[in-house]
């Protein structure tokens, strides 16, 4: 960014305690309840497959995607811009405060979504706001990364943020099972709750709402707020687009490592994504996995997936963030190319749980990266840019999946096309070199 556009600088000083690195990694550890409980594992799968089942013309999971898709284009045309606008107004904790309460609060509004087909869409539009609400949340939240952490720590910081997310998921995937929904019969798990109407689901939702905002509270006590960045950038809404737009180009011009990361990042992150997603479905489909395994599985799988990303926080420090990436991702090719051509559950088991490991370090440095080449005080807009570019291109994986699936007549050859994205995103991080913290350098040099 040029020098008349930066704002006062974020850079943590030596009040920066544990209790608030803890604090800070509690909401990751709450954001579980959003996106492990609600769209992952339990209320889109009730939405699609309970209430809106046998929905006449276009199904329920279609019109579900088609909700899903329309939040995500509305993330990517909002993300930049309010975040630009909280770092110029010094409201960073007052706007997590704000998308973190509405994000609870759609997902109260699930309760009243009952099993009949007359409250799908009241389900799939607040799932869809829910999501909204989720990612410019995660903006504000992912720029507090520097308020947090020193240059020597960040890598380690970011790695129990990923890690507490990761645990918070078993946990409370596990209550949710176990509590709610393990059984048969008209009354379902440890409480005995009634299935009537979707019942057993719905305090679910209630659950994962309480979980998500008793979990965020620590932060919006513990975090200071930032100050506000120069009048000339307080501008309106619509004017903060040719702010936008503007800062963009000078990026792209004066900043060429941080745009290609931009890109490439964007393309690596949808194909961790792409393992999640489809993880679950391969597990069934190809390595012969009962639903009662996919969901030991799951819990595995997030537990190793944290501990990686623990561990190797610490070796972001030392070595960087981009060789953290570059390892994780080699690692993610070999395990997923090998699996590709085995069958059976045992196999699938050893390497599936081996990619998992590579998933966590890759998300953690990706965002440390992301920290360390954004000019102190633009956190909100940079990550927002971070959150547009992985919006714009996360059809990559699921087409790509897809398509070579469809070719080859099997879902196994699916796995191709998502190793296809991940090197793709290799290939372009090789482009970039290893970060420089811009909060170490000479402010006249910003």
């Amino acid at each position: 960014m040029d020098n008349a556009a930066a704002p006062a600088t974020s850079t943590p000083g030596p009040t920066v305690t544990r209790s608030q690195i803890a604090a800070w990694g509690l909401w990751d550890w709450g954001s579980s309840g959003f996106n492990t409980v609600i769209v992952t594992f339990v209320f889109s799968v009730y939405l699609t497959g309970t209430v809106g089942k046998g929905m006449a013309g276009i199904s329920a999971a279609t019109w579900y995607a088609i909700s899903i898709g329309v939040a995500g284009l509305l993330i990517a045309v909002l993300a930049p811009v309010t975040g630009q606008r909280a770092d110029a107004e010094g409201r960073r904790r007052r706007s997590l405060a704000i998308y973190s309460a509405l994000v609870a609060i759609t997902i109260v509004g699930l309760f009243w979504v009952r099993d009949d087909q007359h409250y799908f869409f009241l389900g799939a539009a607040l799932i869809g706001l829910g999501s909204i609400f989720f990612e410019i949340a995660a903006v504000f939240y992912n720029s507090m990364l520097r308020q947090i952490s020193t240059p020597a720590n960040i890598g380690r910081v970011s790695g129990f943020g990923w890690s507490m997310g990761y645990f918070g998921g078993i946990f409370l995937l596990l209550i949710c099972y176990y509590g709610f929904i393990s059984g048969d019969g008209d009354t379902r798990g440890f409480f005995d709750v009634t299935t009537a109407g979707g019942y057993n689901i719905r305090i679910v939702a209630l659950v994962a709402a309480a979980w998500f905002a008793l979990s965020a509270l620590p932060v919006l006590f513990k975090i200071p707020e930032i100050p506000p960045g120069p009048k000339q950038r307080r501008v309106g809404f619509l004017a903060s687009y040719r702010l936008l737009f503007r800062d963009i180009a000078t990026l792209v011009r004066s900043d060429r490592q941080a745009a290609v990361f931009l890109l490439a990042s964007a393309i690596f992150r949808d194909g961790l994504a792409g393992i999640f997603h489809f993880g679950a479905i391969l597990a069934n489909t190809v390595y012969g996995f009962s639903a009662g395994n996919v969901l030991i599985f799951g819990v595995a799988a997030n537990i190793v997936a944290a501990l990686g990303a623990l561990v190797a926080g610490r070796f972001d420090d030392t070595i960087g963030p981009r060789k953290v990436i570059v390892i994780s991702l080699c690692g993610l090719l070999a395990s997923g190319l090998i699996v590709m051509f085995l069958s059976g559950s045992g196999a699938f088991w050893v390497l599936g749980l081996l990619l998992c490991l590579f998933v966590g370090p890759a998300q953690s440095a990706s965002r440390t990266y992301m920290a360390r080449i954004t000019p102190p005080g633009n956190e909100g807009q940079m990550f927002g840019l971070y959150a547009t570019t992985g919006r714009a291109v996360s059809f990559l994986s699921p087409l790509l999946f897809a398509l070579f699936a469809g070719i080859f007549g099997h879902d196994r050859a699916g796995i191709a096309g998502i190793m296809l994205v991940l090197a793709i995103g290799l290939v372009l991080l090789l482009r970039v070199g290893t970060p420089t913290d811009r909060a170490l350098e000479p402010t006249s040099a910003r």
